[in-house]
């Protein structure tokens, strides 16, 4: 299982679980395939920032691929 705190561990077409800013409190995770890395710097303590195929936006919990 590897977090998404790291940048070059996610590239686009990977499945992942990210958080969207909604669900923040919550915890609750929502499932997709990236499409595109929204975070420039090479480390994010909260998850590397990612928009998901389906428009989603949020940061990177799990890489699932």
């Amino acid at each position: 299982m590897m977090n998404g705190r790291k940048r070059s561990d996610i590239k686009i077409g990977l499945e992942v679980e990210i958080v969207m800013k909604e669900d923040q409190r919550s915890g609750k995770r929502t499932r997709g395939v990236v499409e595109k890395i929204l975070t420039n710097s090479a480390n994010h303590p909260h998850g590397i920032k990612v928009r998901l195929q389906d428009g989603k936006v949020g940061r990177v919990q799990e890489i699932l691929s």
